[in-house]
């Protein structure tokens, strides 16, 4: 287990890849500098993080950043702090256009950034023990698992490849629970990001120094989520105390 999954390391890479991980870099790279050579090293691991993304295929766009425990937009008592996108069209925006990522980087060095997820992945994001529990088992079982993230130290991020983008348009379906941030807290247990929706990519920073940082790199293909659904189903329901009626959450299930 500790090849696929070192708390130790502070998100860092799982050892396989080699070396220390470029999210280790990055978040040594929030403390303070004493020279413009460490805010490049800086700048160069968080840049290297978000081309590495976008060549999984995750289409990114700029979001908002801490300030201070507010956030950089203008929205007065703003509900989801350095957690949402800087621009309303973020659907439209999104790109994996190494250029275009490389551009907002360095032209807005505190930017945090979404993948806008349904597009060519989806999330499934689960309390953080429930996630911990079932990448566990998961492993252990020999199941694929790709990309994971944890975010904020309460929530883990598991990317999959994406169901919600149909032959048939008219099949499609919004994200309903989570394309509006301000709904989060009303969802503890599972959320499936799909069509509609998004999450911050790592590297991110939160309020209070927390940060979204990989647990698993995107160099993992993206998994069918339905191998997942179930170890993941079941965790949340075992650290929630009670069982979940499956079939009451709005999942994005097709044939």
């Amino acid at each position: 287990m500790g090849a696929e999954f070192d708390r130790r390391s502070g998100g860092q890479f799982d050892r396989r890849s080699g070396g220390e991980g470029r999210i280790s870099q990055w978040l040594r790279g929030l403390r303070p500098k004493g020279s413009d050579g460490a805010a490049t090293a800086h700048d160069s691991a968080r840049e290297d993080l978000l081309i590495g993304a976008a060549a999984a295929g995750l289409p990114l766009a700029p979001a908002a950043h801490p300030s201070s425990y507010r956030c950089s937009c203008d929205r007065v008592g703003c509900p989801t702090p350095g957690q949402h996108p800087v621009s309303f069209a973020w659907q439209t925006q999104s790109t994996t256009d190494r250029a275009q990522i490389e551009r907002w980087a360095r032209h807005q060095p505190q930017a945090n950034f979404i993948t806008a997820t349904g597009m060519v992945h989806d999330v499934l994001d689960v309390p953080v023990d429930a996630g911990r529990e079932a990448l566990e088992r998961l492993l252990a079982s020999g199941i694929d698992v790709g990309p994971v993230a944890e975010s904020g130290g309460d929530r883990m991020l598991f990317f999959t490849a994406t169901r919600g983008t149909p032959d048939d348009e008219d099949e499609w379906w919004p994200c309903e629970l989570d394309c509006h941030p301000e709904t989060m807290d009303e969802h503890p247990g599972l959320r499936w990001h799909c069509r509609g929706s998004y999450v911050l990519v790592p590297p991110a920073r939160l309020p209070g120094d927390l940060a979204v940082e990989w647990v698993r790199g995107t160099e993992h293909p993206l998994p069918d989520p339905l191998n997942l659904l179930e170890v993941l189903t079941d965790s949340c329901a075992r650290h929630a105390g009670s069982d979940q009626d499956h079939a009451s959450v709005a999942w994005p299930l097709r044939g």
